[in-house]
């Protein structure tokens, strides 16, 4: 049985922080950096966009579309419910919590079963493994608005909404050449494993959803419970994580000038628990808070908080800035 890790203040900062009231430079700076031009990834409309459509993508994306829509017509409470939660795994849990704020910026600690576990949760979003996700992540940071980014709406909404994903070759299991952006990642064998073999879990979950539901329910109670449980699901969590992509560089407040277009959207934030204080956390990327301001929702940094408290979260990071003069971190 793991250890049980006694979980500090909240407010805290970066032990190589120079500058009390500032979050350091972010791993995924720190990561691209060392990374030689040579060896990058091409990302981006212009490097993509010439390699072709890519009709398997595509098309995975539209069956989950369709069986998104008959899944409207078999609705039922228990349904609703089972979705719901999955939802709360993948989503929060899964892509805020572990692949955002934990595994790409570091903006808090977990012990490793539990980043495990999270991880998991993140790979039945059906937003690749977490080498892809969290490599794809840090290139948008360095590149954020430039040429380069994967989706930047420079190049068109709807191309950073989900257009950037149907160009060129997938890359989503290509861990050798992502990997050089998240070195510490490659490290871990697990992450490389599950990076390679993502799509087991949300398979697997797909297996159990039919078995229970027709054990419980008859065969069409089985088929209704995948195609709310997995397909609805997974569509409705790629169309939150692609605005955060899309909206939150097109519309919204900005409190911090940051280099980038991004943007504060209260909308955003609710579909995805607080990951669309977008603006905020580019100004602050290893604040494993974003929502800033008392009225900021930030269901992502409750859940962080609640590990805190049970002694499962520690080294938390938490952005401080002047609030009549706010600055990006490292300004």
């Amino acid at each position: 049985m793991a250890s049980v890790l006694t979980a500090p203040p909240l407010e805290t900062t970066t032990e190589d922080s120079t500058d009390p009231n500032q979050i350091s430079e972010s791993p995924a700076t720190r990561t691209i950096h060392g990374v030689s031009a040579r060896h990058q990834v091409r990302m981006g409309r212009a490097a993509t966009v010439g390699e072709g459509f890519n009709w398997l993508t595509f098309g995975t994306i539209a069956v989950f579309h369709l069986g998104a829509l008959v899944a409207l017509f078999l609705f039922s409470w228990q349904r609703l419910a089972i979705t719901a939660v999955l939802y709360v795994l993948a989503i929060n849990v899964g892509i805020g919590m572990c692949y955002h704020r934990l595994l790409t910026h570091r903006g808090y600690h977990v012990p490793k079963w539990l980043e495990y576990a999270m991880t998991v949760c993140a790979t039945l979003s059906l937003e690749g493994g977490p080498i892809f996700w969290v490599s794809t992540h840090r290139v948008h940071h360095q590149l954020s608005d430039r040429e380069g980014d994967p989706h930047t709406p420079r190049e068109g909404g709807w191309w950073a909404h989900t257009g950037w994903i149907l160009f060129g070759e997938a890359l989503h299991a290509q861990t050798e050449a992502l990997a050089r952006y998240s070195p510490d990642l490659r490290r871990d064998r697990f992450h490389v494993w599950l990076s390679k073999y993502h799509w087991l879990p949300i398979t697997l979950s797909g297996i159990l959803l039919l078995a229970g539901g027709w054990y419980w329910g008859g065969w069409l109670n089985g088929v209704a419970m995948v195609l709310w449980g997995v397909l609805l699901r997974v569509t409705l969590g790629l169309h939150a994580t692609w605005l955060v992509n899309s909206a939150t560089h097109l519309w919204g407040s900005r409190r911090f000038e940051t280099r980038d277009d991004s943007r504060n959207s209260w909308w955003v934030a609710l579909l995805t628990g607080g990951e669309g204080w977008h603006n905020n956390h580019h100004a602050h990327p290893v604040s494993a808070r974003h929502g800033l301001a008392w009225y900021e929702i930030d269901p992502n940094f409750w859940g962080i908080w609640l590990l805190a408290k049970v002694g499962l979260a520690r080294k938390i990071q938490v952005a401080k800035f002047d609030p009549e003069n706010p600055k990006p971190a490292g300004m």
